[in-house]
């Protein structure tokens, strides 16, 4: 089973349009992020541009409604990214949000 088919990170979104993504600036180079992907908010910590607004919309992440659209830097994702997990608790508030129904964990656990 490919794991990327699987993923429904890969076309959810709604995280991205949720919460600031910030972090340590250096980690933009180290992930590899495109220059100017990235603003500065303090002399420590960077954010993935458009995440840090009232109303976040991450500039990685595609047009469209949150539910069907994708990140376009998924693969290079900064750490606050790959904290959220598939159905954790920051998650399914995020789905919430955007009136999306939680994501059912312990069906994609069967899937695997």
């Amino acid at each position: 089973m490919n794991a990327d088919a699987d993923n429904p990170c890969l076309d959810c979104g709604a995280c991205c349009k949720s919460f600031r993504v910030s972090f340590y600036w250096a980690e933009a180079q180290e992930c590899g992020l495109p220059e100017g992907w990235t603003e500065q908010v303090t002399p420590h910590l960077s954010c993935m541009k458009g995440t840090n607004a009232s109303a976040p919309y991450c500039a990685a992440l595609g047009k469209g409604d949150a539910g069907v659209m994708a990140c376009g830097v998924y693969a290079c994702r900064p750490s606050p990214c790959r904290e959220v997990q598939i159905g954790d608790e920051k998650c399914s508030r995020a789905r919430g949000m955007h009136g999306l129904a939680p994501i059912e964990t312990a069906r994609l656990i069967e899937q695997t």
